[in-house]
């Protein structure tokens, strides 16, 4: 491990949720909660107002309104968050050419391969300026851990959280890891922690207390060592600015189970055509084709099909998922279908896929990647998703607060304004159409430019 805390975590502070937030200014000090709408859909976000209500990620949708009622939900807006995720990693790279982006809201840098920081503290000077730097730019928060290892620098950022900075400095790893519970560790989860708490192991003490040849013995070979390595705050894992893609894949969950076989067969078909748009924005193409059926009972089935060489012609893909789904019983029902392609390359055989007419297809036509299943298939009244924007002939710019019975009520606000006015129309107002999110700020550092650190509070922990 590093002399220097010069690895830097970075996680933002309860992403989606804080950009809507941002973007909504009736929002702010609020509880918000971002994801699925639908009876089967779950929590993507939830904002720290709703936290309070004990909603969290990956809750089902139906628990989180039942905990939090009067909270504002709300439909994701992906490319927006992707965009301004584009804006935050681009600062990290400024700090160094390793960045390792682990989501959109949270990414590993080594501040020493840059030489933005080489001891305690110009690495905190460097956290606090990037702090300053991300709120300056898109007016949200992170929070920053920086320690002499990936790991602990993970664990500084969610003692920082929400909006905070806190170093762990070397030779002080073992006394904060100590009484922490296991699961704080890496690698360490449901399953894992109560294995270790059958066994009176309860906090990281414990753990390396129970010695390496104890830990092998209840969780296995690699299992074992890894985490009596952990346990005695080691971690010499590097920052790696690259990750190999091993996979492109998309699917759906449906609000209610698909029985129609030529229904499902459409879904196929167009999910064979998202996923090939998002091979080819990647630059990739792949021989094995995979899908993946739920069924109404819960039940998940896998099929795959390997070509004789790599493809990203749309009409290929359709075509194996098609063969595929034939081998699939989707009698009873349908709640989820994916397609997905791997074994991937950065080039295609198109001669050796060439269909009967001998021409390959050019891209399908254009869906919005962060269209829901829900937002598809829904009536009429409907097609104005909760939270995404709109604009008005003559109210300007808003967003959408919720859809039915024929209307849409929309409040008309923008990000630099005082909350706005509700208004209701006819969903087919011929005065108001579908927008583009506003950036959420009008400024930004300019080339060689940085905001100024002062005024940005940090931690010891």
């Amino acid at each position: 491990m590093r002399s220097s805390p010069t690895i830097l975590h970075l996680d933002m502070d309860a992403f989606f949720a804080s950009v809507e937030q941002a973007s909504k200014p009736s929002l702010r000090g609020k509880a918000v909660v971002v994801g699925g709408l639908g009876p089967r859909g779950v929590v993507a976000t939830a904002s720290y107002e709703a936290r309070v209500f004990g909603v969290h990620s990956a809750m089902p949708m139906a628990q989180a309104r039942r905990l939090a009622p009067n909270a504002a939900y709300l439909a994701p807006r992906f490319a927006f968050y992707r965009s301004i995720s584009d804006q935050v990693m681009g600062l990290l790279r400024d700090l160094s050419p390793l960045v390792e982006p682990l989501s959109l809201d949270e990414a590993f840098v080594d501040l020493e391969a840059g030489g933005a920081a080489r001891d305690e503290a110009s690495a905190r000077l460097a956290g606090a300026r990037l702090r300053a730097d991300i709120r300056t730019v898109t007016g949200l928060t992170g929070s920053v851990g920086l320690a002499a290892s990936k790991m602990l620098a993970k664990i500084a950022s969610e003692q920082a959280k929400p909006d905070g900075l806190v170093v762990i400095e070397p030779g002080t790893e073992r006394t904060l890891l100590g009484p922490m519970p296991v699961r704080t560790l890496p690698g360490v989860g449901p399953a894992t922690g109560d294995h270790l708490r059958r066994a009176g192991i309860h906090t990281v003490d414990e753990l390396a207390e129970a010695g390496e040849d104890e830990l092998v013995r209840l969780l296995g070979r690699a299992h074992g060592h890894a985490l009596y390595a952990m346990a005695l705050a080691r971690d010499e894992r590097p920052v790696v600015a690259e990750r190999e893609t091993k996979s492109v894949s998309v699917e759906d969950t449906y609000d209610v189970d698909i029985h129609d076989r030529v229904r499902v067969g459409a879904e196929v078909r167009r999910l064979a055509d998202r996923c090939v748009r998002r091979l080819r924005g990647a630059g990739l193409s792949g021989r094995t084709i995979v899908l993946k059926v739920r069924r109404y009972d819960f039940s998940t089935l896998t099929r795959s099909e390997t070509l004789r060489g790599p493809t990203d012609d749309p009409a290929v893909v359709r075509e194996a998922a098609a063969r595929l789904l034939e081998s699939v019983d989707t009698t009873g029902g349908v709640r989820l279908l994916g397609v997905g392609v791997s074994g991937l390359a950065d080039y295609t055989q198109e001669d050796l896929f060439a269909q009967a007419a001998g021409v390959r297809e050019e891209d399908p036509g254009e869906e919005p990647e962060d269209a829901s299943a829900e937002e598809r298939q829904a009536p009429a009244e409907r097609r104005w998703p909760a939270g995404h924007d709109v604009r008005h002939a003559a109210h300007g710019h808003g967003w959408v607060q919720g859809s039915g019975l024929g209307r849409v009520t929309v409040r008309f606000e923008t990000p630099g304004s005082e909350p706005g006015r509700v208004r209701t129309f006819r969903i087919d107002d011929p005065d108001l159409e579908p927008a583009q999110p506003l950036p959420l700020t009008a400024r930004g550092p300019g080339k060689g430019e940085r905001a100024e650190a002062g005024g940005v509070g940090s931690a010891r922990p």
